[in-house]
């Protein structure tokens, strides 16, 4: 009866760990590390800002200042990259081109960013996946947020 008793509790605490080691080892990390709406903000102002600056180089005319706001996120999903949580956000958001002689609204804009945690937990970065030539594959690109 004792030797019963004793493989029955020796079953059910390996279960218990074998379940916890799963959960630690999860392919994903939790979406409630995700990103604030400020970091989402500023990884959008920091996509802009790199496309108008290419456009503006060319046009050889000065960089316009953004406002955005009405960020809706649409869908969040978490994955690995290199190792570190990265999050996918998807959505709209509303901006502002103020030029010196003209403003421009545009409203319902999509986003698809990738932002990703650095190790210490304080600083973001924003990825981008990226065609290398020399390589012929396609890879991350990270860009601090401010």
């Amino acid at each position: 009866m004792i030797r019963l008793w004793l493989h029955f509790v020796l079953t059910t605490i390996l279960i218990s760990l074998s379940s916890l080691i799963v959960a630690c080892n999860s392919s994903t990390p939790p979406t409630e590390f995700a990103p604030d709406g400020e970091i989402v903000k500023k990884a959008i102002v920091l996509q802009l800002t790199q496309n108008f600056q290419g456009l503006s180089n060319q046009l050889n005319t000065t960089l316009p200042q953004l406002k955005i706001n009405q960020i809706q996120v649409k869908q969040l999903d978490s994955i690995l990259v290199a190792q570190l949580s990265t999050y996918h956000l998807q959505g709209t958001y509303n901006f502002k081109l103020m030029f010196p002689r003209q403003v421009k609204e545009q409203k319902k804009n999509q986003f698809d960013i990738y932002l990703q945690r650095q190790i210490e937990g304080e600083t973001w970065r924003l990825l981008r996946r990226e065609y290398n030539l020399s390589y012929d594959t396609l890879q991350w690109k990270s860009y601090l947020i401010r």
